[in-house]
């Protein structure tokens, strides 16, 4: 199977009166790059962290290709690379740093370290003590790239990149996946993932509200801009050029997917989307 990731029931809480994820179910394959959503605080770093092995569930088993990754095991280890939001760099120069830490992935690939902090617009003779935190992070994610691992996490990776780095950070992502490969991103700065992911995994009140691809939600909902609204309209918001609005996909047709707006939108008025998205797509414990 394709499966790559399986978690069955787990829950998780760092306060027995608050808990972050409650019962959830999650299927993730390989071959693509899943845009995980969800609010501040909604539980998206804790999921990771949870993938990763880092935090364990309180409740319930995580399955990542095949280890239980508490056991957080060097065979386990060397397949992963995990991107945190915040981390640090050691001072030392960029060479002296793929020196220490490429040993530990037997796929690293120095040429392609060397292409995409290139590509990243950084010196190769940096000192990684002179960088700026954008620079700082773009060369943790070459190197996060040029491990080649199978599995790629990623907490907010775009925070701290300007705008041209964003479009670069893009195009440098899509260029690595492969069909044995799993990349999950995880952001609150939702446009960040346009055009880049295939699938979307959604935390809404402490589980699982949505595992999609893109090509579902586009089969299903119909994205528009009308100049009013109208009773066919699932969720809409006023912008300048009109109402964007989500519609049922009655007539097969082929829009782009704003997600931000169909993030805004599954906050508001999710049981309404969901029904409409197809019975493949698995609702995960439905309040009902």
């Amino acid at each position: 199977t394709d499966t790559m990731i399986n978690l069955k029931n787990v829950s998780y809480a760092y306060h027995k009166k608050r808990p972050v994820l409650s019962t959830i179910n999650l299927e993730i394959k390989a071959g693509h790059i899943y845009g995980l959503l969800g609010e501040n605080g909604a539980g998206k770093s804790t999921l990771l962290k949870m993938i990763g092995g880092m935090v364990f569930p309180q409740t319930g088993e995580v399955d990542v290709m095949g280890h239980c990754p508490a056991e957080r095991t060097p065979e386990f280890l060397s397949q992963l690379f995990f991107i945190p939001e915040e981390f640090t760099l050691p001072p030392v120069k960029i060479a002296k740093y793929l020196d220490t830490y490429a040993q530990f992935y037997k796929d690293f690939n120095e040429e392609l370290f060397y292409q995409l902090i290139s590509d990243f617009d950084i010196e190769a003779t940096a000192h990684l003590d002179q960088l700026s935190f954008g620079q700082k992070k773009k060369v943790f994610i070459a190197f996060g790239l040029a491990t080649q691992t199978r599995l790629l996490l990623m907490d907010e990776p775009t925070n701290g990149l300007d705008i041209p780095s964003k479009s670069q950070f893009r195009k440098v992502i899509a260029s690595v996946l492969t069909e044995d490969r799993c990349i999950i991103i995880s952001t609150h700065q939702v446009r960040d993932l346009d055009n880049l992911i295939d699938a979307l995994i959604m935390i809404n009140k402490e589980r699982i509200a949505l595992n999609a691809s893109m090509d579902e939600i586009g089969r299903c909902l119909s994205f528009k801009i009308l100049k009013e609204t109208n009773e066919k309209v699932i969720y809409g918001e006023q912008s300048l050029s009109g109402i964007q609005a989500i519609l049922p996909n009655t007539e097969q047709e082929d829009t782009r997917i704003d997600i931000e707006l169909f993030f805004k939108g599954m906050l508001l008025k999710e049981p309404q989307l969901l029904e409409l998205l197809t019975p493949t797509t698995i609702h995960h414990e439905q309040h009902v």
